[in-house]
């Protein structure tokens, strides 16, 4: 019990020596308006700048992220088929099925359209 004691009371000790250090020898000394603005082009910002996202680029965003967790899923199967065939061809079925059924739902609810 000493020993992890030890261990966290000079982990902290070196964790807030390598801050102070960070901190003392850090170049950036002047805090000035124009270099902590999120946009460094010298021009006051005249409305906010927070667009929301349309919902074409969030649909597109998302059947990406669909599609390559798909891929990233389905990559194993190969290596599966050399130890059970039956059960590698049935984890694909059964995947390729729940997506292929998530796919015919949102097109039937007419969310792959992009006018809406």
């Amino acid at each position: 019990m000493k020993v992890i004691c030890l261990m966290l009371i000079m982990i902290l000790v070196i964790m807030l020596v390598l801050i102070f250090l960070s901190l003392i020898l850090s170049k950036k000394i002047k805090f000035d308006k124009e270099k902590n603005s999120p946009i460094e082009c010298g021009m006051n910002p005249i409305n906010l700048m927070r667009i929301p996202f349309s919902m074409q680029f969030f649909l597109l965003a998302i059947i990406f992220i669909i599609f390559d967790i798909e891929i990233a899923i389905l990559m194993p199967i190969p290596i599966m088929l050399f130890y059970n065939i039956t059960l590698a061809l049935l984890t694909m079925l059964v995947f390729l099925v729940i997506l292929t059924l998530g796919l015919f739902y949102e097109w039937y609810n007419n969310a792959l359209n992009w006018a809406t």
